[in-house]
């Protein structure tokens, strides 16, 4: 705890000493090799601003992709991060030279090559020492879990997941009484609040907050809609102000123009790829190339969206509407790949184009799989408020088999705090998930939706090693 305070200061040091590092090499390179390629020499300023330059990129890149998240993120996500910010930064500097230097697209790409090779082999023993610094220094916390009636088998798993960040030792239930819990929550490091009615959790929450204890919330919906509320001082009295209204005229204005020169650009980059894929999907079966299908999008209405057919022909003919499970067998050899790379998706620039979906925003649901999840959430036609969109929020900070209520809480989260700088980030984003297969991984066999049944969570999330203590009588 005493060294809580300086955790900043650590991560900040790791951070300057890893771009630091890569700025430098990149100096090298251009100093000694580059600078003397170009026909008419930078002065001594002019050569500060190209590395200069090449540090920003590089700081931007990884706060946008995590690189910089270390000992929050995985050390293999933070690794992935880095190379991927390296990766990008430096095709961005090449063609930044090739402009300078007038040269031809792969005349000079060598010397570049080589500096990337080196940075790689930078960035991995970085990354490992800075990791091993910060868990020195910064063991798994202990953590006490309260619950509710809703079984927190799924949140455990998932911090369990993440064991060199978080201990969780001990869950107990609300009914074993508030005397009880004030007493165990002085024994840990931190607690976390698991779906409970809100006057208890405040409670709790209070309590946390005077005794200097690290409190965890599992928010709920109206907390997603308290969070971007308007602080207003019209009185002496503090108001917050929820505003109904997802986008004002001039954001949907410009929100459009972004979806038509977007989906634009897209299309002629990805039409030679597109022709490659249609014409291997009809190869492989002789069946259609695209698949078809009734999807949700602004204000409840219908429409068909387009997808390359990536299952075996007439494959919900037997199972009826259903979504993707793990290693499921209806999937064909060509859209593995597909679905493993979400390039399954690109005929939906059409849908962008007509103006039936954006660029950005909720997944449409199926109205029939979206008519299930409203029977156990009624806020679930909360997402309708926008178009339904290519990416998302809940795609790029959930799964695919992410349940639908968080699902619900992430693209919530996005129509409260929309913004095109958020829409661009999202945008940017989208290209890290694309590389990182755990995103497009199905649900279990026994699923037709996103659903867990009550039974199943209980034989799944058998927690080994976790306290657990409940008295409801």
């Amino acid at each position: 705890m005493k060294n809580e305070q300086f955790k900043r200061i650590i991560i900040f040091l790791e951070t300057l000493g890893l771009i630091a590092g890569l700025t430098f090499m990149f100096w090298f390179v251009w100093e000694y090799i580059y600078s003397d390629m170009i026909p008419n020499p930078f002065w001594r300023r002019g050569n500060w601003a190209v590395v200069a330059l090449y540090a920003i990129l590089l700081f931007c890149f990884n706060k946008l992709y995590g690189g910089i998240r270390i000992g929050y993120l995985r050390v293999m996500d933070v690794l992935f991060s880095e190379v991927l910010s390296v990766c990008i930064v430096n095709v961005i500097t090449y063609i930044q030279l090739c402009l300078i230097g007038r040269w031809r697209w792969l005349s000079h790409l060598k010397p570049l090559a080589m500096m990337m090779g080196f940075e790689l082999i930078f960035i991995v023993a970085w990354v490992f020492l800075s990791r091993w610094i910060y868990y020195t220094l910064y063991p798994p916390r202990k953590i006490l879990l309260i619950y509710g009636d809703r079984h927190p088998g799924d949140l455990i798993l998932k911090m369990q997941s993440r064991d060199d960040k978080y201990d969780i030792e001990k869950a107990l239930h609300l009914s074993v009484g508030m005397d009880k819990i004030k007493k165990e929550i002085l024994e840990y490091e931190g607690v976390v609040i698991y779906d409970m009615p809100s006057h208890e959790r405040n409670l709790i929450l209070k309590y946390c907050f005077d005794q200097e204890i690290r409190a965890y919330l599992v928010p709920k919906i109206s907390d997603v809609i308290i969070m971007s509320t308007e602080s207003i001082h019209l009185f002496d009295t503090p108001l917050l102000l929820s505003r109904n209204v997802s986008m004002n005229a001039e954001q949907m204005f410009l929100k459009r123009v972004v979806d038509i020169v977007g989906s634009l650009a897209m299309l002629i980059v990805s039409s030679p790829f597109m022709l490659l894929f249609a014409l291997l999907i009809k190869l492989y079966d002789k069946g259609p190339v695209f698949y078809k299908q009734e999807r949700l999008t602004l204000d409840g209405q219908i429409f068909m969206i387009y997808k390359f057919r990536t299952m075996i022909v007439e494959s919900e003919e037997t199972s009826g509407a259903r979504l993707c499970r793990k290693d499921d067998d209806r999937i064909t050899p060509v859209g593995k790949f597909l679905r493993r790379t979400h390039l399954d998706e690109l005929p939906q620039i059409s849908n962008i184009l007509k103006g039936e979906m954006s660029l950005v925003g909720p997944r449409p649901e199926r109205p029939s799989i979206a008519a299930e999840y409203k029977e156990s959430i009624p806020e679930f036609d909360y997402r309708l408020k926008v178009k339904a969109g290519l990416t998302g929020y809940a795609q790029i900070y959930g799964k695919y088999n992410t349940t639908p209520y968080d699902k619900l809480k992430l693209d919530l989260f996005y129509i409260r705090n929309f913004s095109i700088w958020l829409d661009f980030k999202l945008l940017l984003l989208t290209f890290k998930v694309l590389f990182q297969k755990e995103n497009t991984e199905g649900v279990d066999a026994s699923q037709v939706n996103a659903i867990k049944e009550g039974a199943a969570v209980e034989e799944e999330f058998h927690i080994e090693n976790i306290r657990t203590e409940a008295d409801h009588e």
